[in-house]
C-alpha cells in the first residue's frame, strides 16, 4: 500500500512539471513566424517582455504595413490574455482584447492565430544597452530642454528587444493609433542605428538606415541625429516602468 502511495506521488509530480514545463513563462525576445502567399511574404513579429506583448504584421517585399496591437498582457491556463494600449486597427474592429492560446515547452513556442498553431522562431538572444521600453520625454533645441509628462495618455513609446525596434505613438484612454514604425537597431559605443523595415505612416521608408549618437544620462537616453524626414532632432526618452 505504500509502495502505491509513493508510486502514485511520483506519477502526480511528473504530470505537474510536465504541466508547469508546457505553461511556463514565456521567455523575453523577439519572435517570428512568416507566411506566404503567391510571391508575398508576411511577417508576423511578436516582441515579448516580462510583461509587455507587441504584435506587428508586415512584408518588405514589395513594402505594405498591416497592422500592429500591443499591452501588457498575463498568462493564465496555457492563454496570453492581451490588454491593449493600442490597435492600429481599432476603427474598424474595437477590439481591446485578444486572447492568444499558446504552448512553451522544450525551448519552443508556439501560438495559435489565423486559425493555426505557429511554430515560432526565437532570436538569438544578444541583450544591448538600450533594450527596454522607452516613453518620450522630452525635446532640446536652441532654447533649450522642454519636458513632457509621459503618464499622459497620448504617449510614444519605443520598445527595443533583442535586435529589434518599434516605435508606436497612441491614446490609451480613446485607443487612437497615431503611427508605428520598426525593424532592426543596434547600440554600441554611442552609436545607435535603425534598419527600417516597416512604417505605417508610409510605406515608402522601408529600407531605409538611419544613424544617431545616443547618450545616457540620469536613466534617460539622449537620441540625437536626424529623423527619417532629414531634419534634426534631439530627444529625450525615460524607461517605461
Amino acid at each position: 500500500m505504500k509502495h502505491k502511495k509513493i508510486r502514485a506521488y511520483s506519477v502526480f509530480v511528473i504530470f505537474f512539471a510536465t504541466l508547469n514545463m508546457v505553461s511556463a513563462q514565456i521567455p523575453s525576445n523577439a519572435y517570428t513566424f512568416e507566411s506566404k502567399n503567391e510571391d508575398i511574404t508576411t511577417s508576423h513579429l511578436f516582441l515579448f517582455d516580462k510583461n509587455y506583448l507587441v504584435h506587428t504584421i508586415y512584408s518588405e517585399n514589395p513594402p505594405n504595413f498591416k497592422k500592429t496591437v500591443g499591452g501588457f498582457y498575463e498568462v493564465k491556463d496555457n492563454h496570453i490574455i492581451l490588454n491593449l494600449e493600442f490597435n492600429s486597427n481599432y476603427k474598424n474592429d474595437s477590439i481591446n482584447t485578444i486572447t492568444i492560446p499558446y504552448t512553451y515547452k522544450n525551448n519552443q513556442l508556439y501560438l495559435e492565430f489565423d486559425g493555426s498553431n505557429n511554430k515560432m522562431k526565437a532570436d538569438s538572444y544578444n541583450p544591448q544597452e538600450l533594450d527596454g521600453k522607452w516613453l518620450m520625454a522630452g525635446r532640446v533645441n536652441e532654447e533649450g530642454e522642454s519636458r513632457r509628462d509621459t503618464t499622459r495618455p497620448r504617449k510614444t513609446m519605443k520598445f527595443l528587444l533583442n535586435g529589434h525596434f518599434q516605435w508606436i505613438a497612441f491614446n490609451t484612454e480613446t485607443m487612437e493609433f497615431f503611427g508605428s514604425g520598426g525593424g532592426a537597431f543596434s547600440s554600441e559605443n554611442g552609436t545607435y542605428s535603425e534598419h527600417i523595415q516597416f512604417f505605417s505612416r508610409d510605406n515608402s521608408r522601408a529600407g531605409a538606415t538611419l544613424l544617431f549618437s545616443y547618450d545616457l544620462k540620469d536613466g534617460d537616453w539622449h537620441h540625437k541625429g536626424k529623423s527619417s524626414k532629414g531634419d534634426a532632432l534631439h530627444e529625450i526618452w525615460s524607461p517605461r516602468k
